[in-house]
């Protein structure tokens, strides 16, 4: 294997020999790995770590990687810290006007510019302030900045990975949060190890390996899980998320996976899932998340063949997002009842107040099942309240009627028609448009096509039910391929 530039995407590897199927490509001892545990900063603080709140989200990673480039040559991760890009393409770093290119999209309610610099202020700047032997006063503006703080997070959201902790390297504070942590057996989700390298592409994935008394180590990989477009940090230990220097320059493509990394006890092993030809790029795997996601977290898009009921250049991993008070404002106009009442039920029974479409452009059946909610009349209401079941996802005139205007209110939302971003990427416009936009165009597009692609069925049902001549099919009664709505 060797590392080598590719032009407009940073470094990756490729394979220097043909590469047969399970060949371990690389090792990597866990003590290299950079995370809150490994690193000695959390221990040199001592109580003031919590006090400062630096156990909770990524903010004392951050603070770890800053300090650590701080110290320069005395740090063992000095010059894999020097390896790390510089520049994002991300959302996180666009101007307010970029900003605006983005309106409608999924991308705007997540960058969370403001949620960072409200954990910069409040809990990394005390912590550097309380520490002056820590953090000297001559490093503070080059190494410990708002703009180095925002570096990092970068840094961590497109080229990290998600490693629990295992025996031996239990720390204090870990037994305090987790009695019973594992022991030889543990598990190892791969929060993307960047993508195209130096702008990142990659996305959660899980593996792990088990260790039986007096057997060799074995690998064993567990399945991807969903993210559900919620963010990583919410979910984790922040103590699980590690950077991982050389599994982190592989590059990343929609359905490209041929590598994947495994562990054992004490070291990370990157595996090939498949036979690499000499020559050819080695590429690990991000989950293949949408084009919103993929510009949020890595400051790139993927464009490939869509597949039928769509056409054209996108990625088939899109998705639009669709607010559940969208729906109920809709709702509410064809109702004289109030409301609330069955949302906050809904809320309670389902916690969902997003339903998500994809490129099938199928009604997702939560979101007919809370149309039949908000619809169903008093008496059923209260049978539905009681044994606290959720609609069934069957479809009607009315609950079609009510999806139309709802996908009708949501494409508004955009400060552009898809007629008109079909034109703006069309040859001899898309050259004029600066990068960012580019990519804004790209995201907006994808989820307009989606919806325009779901309003087109859910017309053409609707017509089913209300047309002189047409009866109701079995299929009419489905809510479409989306979610099984909990029952």
């Amino acid at each position: 294997m060797g590392i080598v530039e590719f032009p407009g995407h940073g470094r990756g590897a490729i394979a220097l020999q043909d590469i047969q199927q399970d060949t371990v490509l690389f090792t990597i001892p866990r003590d290299l790995t950079l995370s809150t545990r490994t690193s000695s900063l959390p221990s040199l603080m001592g109580n003031a770590w919590r006090e400062h709140g630096l156990h909770e989200g990524w903010a004392g990673l951050i603070l770890c990687m800053m300090w650590e480039e701080s110290r320069g040559a005395e740090s063992k991760w000095s010059g894999y810290l020097a390896t790390l890009p510089n520049k994002f393409d991300t959302p996180m770093f666009w101007s307010d006007d970029d900003l605006k290119e983005l309106q409608g999209t999924a991308v705007v309610d997540k960058v969370g510019r403001d949620e960072a610099e409200r954990d910069y202020h409040e809990k990394v700047v005390p912590a550097i302030e309380s520490r002056p032997d820590l953090f000297p006063q001559d490093k503070r503006s080059t190494y410990f900045s708002l703009e180095r703080y925002h570096l990092m997070g970068s840094r961590i959201l497109s080229r990290s990975f998600h490693v629990e902790q295992w025996k031996g390297q239990q720390t204090e504070e870990d037994e305090e949060q987790d009695e019973d942590a594992a022991g030889h057996t543990s598990a190892m989700d791969v929060d993307p190890p960047a993508g195209c390298c130096s702008n990142g592409t990659c996305d959660a994935h899980a593996v792990s390996a088990e260790l039986e008394e007096g057997d060799e180590p074995a690998l064993e990989e567990v399945e991807v899980e969903a993210d559900d477009e919620q963010d990583d940090e919410d979910r984790e230990d922040p103590a699980d998320v590690a950077m991982v220097p050389m599994a982190d320059m592989l590059n990343a493509r929609f359905e490209s996976e041929n590598a994947k990394l495994f562990y054992e006890e004490r070291e990370l092993k990157m595996v090939s899932t498949k036979p690499i030809k000499a020559g050819e790029q080695i590429y690990n795997t991000y989950g293949d998340p949408p084009n919103s996601d993929l510009l949020r977290r890595y400051g790139h898009v993927d464009l490939v063949p869509l597949k039928p009921p769509l056409s054209g250049m996108g990625n088939p991993s899109d998705v639009v997002e669709v607010r559940g008070d969208l729906v109920v404002s809709v709702a509410s106009k064809k109702v004289k009842y109030d409301l609330q009442e069955r949302v906050d039920w809904w809320l309670e029974e389902a916690d969902d107040d997003v339903f998500v479409l994809q490129t099938d452009c199928e009604l997702p059946e939560e979101f007919v099942s809370f149309i039949r909610l908000l619809l169903q009349p008093k008496d059923e209401w209260e049978k539905t309240a009681k044994k606290s079941k959720l609609p069934k996802p069957k479809v009607d005139k009315d609950v079609l009627s009510i999806a139309a205007d709802v996908l009708e209110k949501r494409l508004k939302e955009y400060s552009t028609t898809l007629e008109e971003d079909e034109k703006l990427l069309a040859p001899g416009s898309v050259e004029q448009l600066s990068l960012n936009k580019k990519h804004a165009v790209i995201v907006r597009l994808g989820e307009k096509r989606i919806l325009r692609g779901t309003l087109k069925d859910v017309r053409g049902k609707l017509a089913a039910f209300t047309g002189p001549s047409k009866k109701r099919g079995r299929d009419d009664d489905k809510g479409g391929k989306g979610k099984k709505a909990r029952k």
